[in-house]
């Protein structure tokens, strides 16, 4: 991907070497679910209580080299911004006006408005703050211990986050959290699958329209992304750190749903592509 030309957000906030409140342990799905729980007005103490008893297969980040560290938050800030471009010009279309989030890079530990996390959960969003949290150190797992190496590997992830963005903007995410609220355990997971495919469709969709930006798709970039999301399924997880594979319990989608969500959005290149009218 040609992206050095393009141009740099100004919604990138830099708390690298600051830190936080850390929570103990994995748990990035049901941290999640807490802040969205929390965002309804509910007491999401019993999700945090059993995500911290979860084990979740990233690393904690080692610390990158000073010409690492520019070259990363040069590459976020530039995407970032062409995810703003898409989405500002996506959302004019239908009459709405699309405000953007904040990315925030942290190293280690960091406090949003959903409380601590740690580099270990890997990035998320937090509905409350409307900022994509991203420890840059994820980039270089991502290549080394996820196999999905290339800088659109690492467009894509934050292209799947700024989606919970524009899930949470056109009230998906809240409509979600109460279905899930309401279901059964199998259920709920099924309704969390269906929630991040649809954040894999739209990262599709601002592919699809990327060359509408400063930045360039080049050959090969897709293909860096179909291995993203098939290394980070949940079925591929699942076979690294239990040995097994459980549908049920999946909450991301597996590698080939995964794949097909990405697809979806980046050749039809629509909302309706991803469910949403």
């Amino acid at each position: 991907m040609r992206w050095k030309n393009s141009r740099r957000s100004q919604n990138i906030e830099n708390r690298r070497g600051v830190g936080g409140k850390t929570i103990i342990g994995g748990g990035g799905t049901m941290f999640a679910i807490a802040a969205i729980v929390f965002f309804l007005g509910g007491d999401p103490t019993p999700y945090l209580v059993e995500g911290v008893q979860q084990t979740i297969s990233y690393n904690q980040a080692a610390p990158l080299s000073e010409e690492k560290e520019r070259e990363y938050t040069e590459f976020t800030s530039r995407v970032l911004a062409g995810t703003e471009d898409v989405w500002r010009q996506k959302f004019s279309k239908f009459g709405h006006a699309y405000v953007d989030p904040k990315l925030v890079m942290f190293s280690g530990n960091v406090q949003s408005a959903c409380g601590g996390a740690n580099a270990a959960m890997g990035p998320f969003y937090c509905p409350i703050d409307q900022k994509v949290y991203l420890d840059l150190g994820f980039f270089e797992e991502l290549q080394t211990r996820h196999n999905a190496p290339g800088d659109f590997a690492q467009a894509y992830v934050i292209a799947h986050e700024v989606g919970h963005h524009v899930q949470t903007i056109l009230g998906i995410s809240a409509e979600n959290m109460k279905q899930r609220q309401v279901s059964s355990q199998t259920e709920a997971n099924r309704l969390s699958v269906e929630f991040e495919l649809q954040a894999d469709c739209l990262s599709g969709i601002w592919a699809r329209h990327l060359n509408q930006t400063g930045l360039q798709l080049e050959d090969g970039d897709i293909n860096e992304a179909m291995n993203a999301a098939s290394q980070i399924g949940d079925d591929t997880l699942q076979k690294k750190t239990r040995g097994m594979v459980v549908p049920d319990s999946f909450t991301h989608g597996s590698a080939s749903q995964r794949q097909n969500a990405f697809m979806r959005g980046y050749q039809d290149g629509t909302l309706k592509a991803c469910g949403i009218q």
